[in-house]
């Protein structure tokens, strides 16, 4: 079965109220087995825009990456979030199938 992904890129304007939903987010991600795959680091925006934060967030399967994004206590943090910074999320289902 096939894994499921946020990938999230942030700007954050406010690094004080930002942190309370960063904390928030690892007990969330925990009930969810969510697991950071990217968080931060260094980057480099070959291509396109970018922000200056990225995230990749691995869950089991793509329908527990909606029910953590969808779940009462995500949709209270993004609450949190929202006034401190300027996000792009995506959930996507991750490639199970042949590799070259």
């Amino acid at each position: 079965m096939a894994k499921g992904y946020w990938i999230g890129r942030v700007d954050v304007h406010n690094d004080e109220g930002y942190k309370p939903y960063a904390v928030a987010n690892l007990d969330i991600f925990k009930k969810f087995g969510g697991r950071y795959v990217v968080r931060g680091g260094q980057f480099n925006g070959v291509e396109g825009q970018s922000r200056s934060r990225n995230v990749v967030i691995e869950f089991p399967d793509y329908a527990t990456a909606m029910a953590c994004y969808n779940s009462p206590e995500y949709q209270a943090n993004i609450k949190v979030r929202q006034p401190h910074s300027i996000a792009d999320l995506i959930i996507i289902e991750g490639y199970d199938g042949p590799q070259p």
